[in-house]
């Protein structure tokens, strides 16, 4: 286990499904070493995650939100942006950020739906979780290497 800390990023909409990331990432990585950011939606992920970043204070950031068609505008806009807009500020700043952002095609406010996605942030957190701790075991071996 690291010592490091992470920063966990949630999107507010649809929270009750969100969380489950959060509470599977926090599984694998203490509580008390990940810090967790609430913000309203997907959309202002991005910018919260490069203020983190800019920190210095996180090793990973992840970021998780779930980006659904409601019908009034178009999500595979905004969920674009989103995973594009946090891939650049982990090129920029060269911490890693990690996306939990879900964006299915079909999604209706059911108790069905409800759990099936409830089990994917689950499952999705975990991956989070390995992913981090891979790329930081990846870039310190890559550190090593080159000394």
């Amino acid at each position: 286990m690291t010592h490091t800390r992470f920063a966990f990023v949630k999107a507010q909409w649809h929270a009750d499904i969100v969380d489950r990331a959060y509470d599977s990432f926090t599984q694998t990585m203490p509580p008390a070493q990940v810090d967790v950011f609430d913000v309203p939606g997907a959309f202002e992920m991005p910018l919260m995650a490069r203020d983190l970043a800019l920190t210095g204070t996180y090793a990973a950031v992840v970021c998780a939100a779930f980006v659904v068609d409601g019908g009034i505008y178009r999500h595979d806009f905004v969920a674009q942006s989103v995973v594009d807009g946090l891939m650049r500020v982990g090129l920029d700043t060269g911490v890693p950020v990690l996306s939990v952002s879900l964006t299915p095609h079909q999604y209706q406010e059911t108790e069905h739906h409800n759990a099936i996605y409830r089990a994917h942030f689950l499952q999705k957190g975990r991956e989070a979780a390995e992913a981090a701790l891979g790329i930081l075991k990846a870039r310190a071996a890559l550190r090593a290497d080159a000394a």
